[in-house]
């Protein structure tokens, strides 16, 4: 599997205990029937291989994971400091207006009064915002995902409409 096939759910922190379980660090994508997952791919290398999982206990954003195989402190250690991915495939379907923070790069965003002002180039989160990330004459410009300046979203035609204030782009 490759990396614009999958999506991350969270970064292995560092070993724990001494049975060669580790601690994960979990993304706000990361789907709640976690438990009921049995595959998760590993970022090694620039590679997600596959790691069947043995055991899991969630802490809120945490997560404590034992690995079939990994059964020492030191092969925790050694998958230590990766990322952890699902297939895109198996992730539920975004509703309506709504959409999961990879799904949008590239889009093109429009202004109702200033036209094309760009392709969304990532997805910022700062605290508890979200907010879109492209590049306009040069300089980045971050709109508030969740603010009244986003008036549409259409995934087939990969548009994001807005209707920003007067001099927002001025800053």
């Amino acid at each position: 599997m490759d990396l614009k096939s999958a999506y991350k759910i969270g970064y292995i922190l560092k070993p724990h205990g001494l049975k060669g379980q580790v601690t994960v660090s979990l993304d706000a994508e990361a789907p709640a029937d976690l438990e009921d997952i049995d595959t998760i791919f590993v970022e090694r290398n620039n590679q997600l291989i596959p790691y069947f999982r043995e055991e899991i206990s969630i802490s809120g954003t945490k997560a404590y994971l034992k690995f079939e195989d990994i059964n020492t402190p030191e092969q925790a250690k050694d998958i230590s400091k990766s990322s952890l991915y699902l297939p895109k495939s198996s992730r539920p379907k975004s509703g309506r207006g709504e959409f999961y923070d990879d799904e949008v790069i590239g889009f093109e965003v429009t202004d109702v009064s200033e036209g094309n002002l760009g392709s969304v180039t990532e997805i910022t989160t700062a605290g508890p915002n979200k907010l879109l990330t492209l590049i306009y004459n040069g300089k980045e410009v971050l709109i508030p995902v969740n603010s009244p300046f986003i008036k549409s979203i259409n995934k087939s035609k990969k548009t994001i409409n807005v209707e920003l204030p007067e001099g927002f782009l001025d800053i």
